[in-house]
């Protein structure tokens, strides 16, 4: 009686741990040490999962400079892709944005008045050579006005759930610098956005537009080669290989630098199978506009080298593995009175490189307590979230504590028939009966 006792015991604490869903702080030794970042806000993480692995004042509304075309270019790939741009479509230069390509002081590609440059043209002088009258001219094409296209940035940031955030204008410059042809916010107004927001703009430039990587990892290239107005474009991450920080695996994203957002950069990188967005802001600790370029390329290296030294990623759990608490949901009218839970696809975590096995918590939520019958294999029934045992608190880029995924039925569930369902009523009946004599009989006594 006492091993029964025990068992019972040991059983119950099982599962109130895996019941439990408490996300542990780390405490292990296979946690590293973090990097100093001297950054007023910095982010790390790994791409695919949206985990962060480092940040630091990662919520704080700071100005962007031209990680602002990062827009520019989500933008432009959302519009070539649905078929309303294409790449050989001619722009015409305006006023506005010769104006701004003439001026040697902001990065640009000189630009003739009135002349038409295509689609393709300028979105590879504003990706790879951060050209601000080319990302003008494509803001009009697009929007037929910057102050329109300002409009459409500012949605598109509500609707890719971005944070907080501001934006004025379509190059990330200080208003001050467009020559009197600011179309939003006062003189002196800058775009603004977090880190996080940053990460997340990133990450869905990466997921939804893949090509993205194409270009931005492009370090050299002639614009308008053959012709008078040629000019030779070096890309401003010189994190790229082949450039002056080069990196092996760097293959984006953009820079950025004005006096009020210091040195920026949003980098991504890959490396043994794991891809890591980076985003420094004010990389010289706001000690000015800074002189000193290499400040964003050495705080970036510091967090990639501190997610490919100590992180990767895992399959912690396959489509199709059983749920096991509960292992089941209950089914009314079925022919059978249950069916087993089974999760819905592949599990992947970041994990510590020394890690051979993940030990996981897990909760399950279901939508409701029963289904009635018939009951189809694959119905969505609620979620499983699923966490690193001993896992850090830094959750994910969403907000998130856990990676969550759905969980559907194993298997079908046929309608019982008329002469079964009549039993299951009858025996109901009976049950019903029994517990009104055993109340009564209690009353007696």
């Amino acid at each position: 009686m006492n091993k029964l006792i025990k068992k019972i015991t040991v059983a119950a604490l099982a599962f109130g741990v895996a019941a439990s869903g408490v996300f542990v702080s780390p405490k292990n030794a296979a946690a590293a040490e973090q990097p100093n970042v001297n950054a007023n806000a910095a982010i790390a993480i790994e791409e695919s999962t949206g985990k962060v692995l480092y940040q630091k004042d990662a919520d704080k509304l700071m100005g962007i400079a031209s990680m602002t075309k990062m827009m520019d270019e989500y933008i432009l790939l959302e519009q070539i892709n649905s078929g309303k741009l294409k790449w050989d479509d001619n722009v015409t230069i305006s006023e506005y944005a010769y104006k701004i390509s003439q001026d040697t002081s902001l990065s640009n590609v000189p630009l003739r008045l009135g002349e038409e440059y295509t689609v393709q043209e300028l979105y590879e002088a504003m990706a790879i050579y951060s050209a601000n009258g080319a990302a003008i001219a494509l803001a009009e094409k697009m929007a037929g006005s910057e102050a329109k296209f300002v409009d459409m940035m500012n949605k598109k940031a509500e609707e890719l759930d971005l944070g907080e955030h501001k934006f004025v204008n379509s190059t990330g410059l200080n208003n001050s610098d467009l020559k009197g042809s600011q179309q939003v916010g006062s003189a002196t107004d800058e775009n603004q956005m977090t880190a996080r927001g940053m990460a997340k703009l990133a990450k869905h430039l990466i997921d939804d537009y893949p090509e993205i990587l194409k270009t931005s990892s492009i370090t050299k290239k002639t614009f308008r080669e053959g012709t008078s107005d040629a000019i030779d474009m070096t890309n401003w991450n010189w994190l790229l290989p082949g450039l002056i920080y080069g990196r092996e695996g760097v293959d984006g994203l953009k820079t950025g630098t004005t006096d009020y957002a210091g040195m920026c950069l949003t980098a991504t990188a890959e490396q043994d199978g794991m891809r890591v967005i980076t985003v420094v802001m004010h990389a010289n600790g706001g000690n000015g506009s800074g002189d000193h370029n290499s400040a964003r390329f050495d705080e970036t290296n510091k967090m990639l080298d501190y997610a490919f030294d100590n992180f990767k990623v895992m399959d912690v759990q396959a489509k199709g593995t059983k749920v096991k608490d509960p292992s089941s949901i209950a089914v009314t009218k079925g022919k059978e009175d249950s069916v087993g839970l089974v999760t819905t696809e592949d599990v992947k975590l970041v994990v510590p490189k020394s890690t051979e096995k993940a030990k996981l918590e897990t909760k399950v939520t279901l939508d409701k307590k029963e289904l009635e019958a018939p009951v189809k294999k694959g119905t969505k029934v609620g979620t499983m979230t699923v966490a690193l045992k001993d896992g850090d608190d830094l959750g994910y880029l969403d907000g998130k504590q856990a990676e969550t995924i759905e969980v559907e039925t194993a298997g079908d569930v046929e309608k019982a028939n008329w002469f079964v369902l009549s039993m299951q009523s009858v025996g109901d009946f009976f049950v019903g009966v029994g517990d009104y004599v055993v109340d009564g009989v209690k009353s007696w006594f």
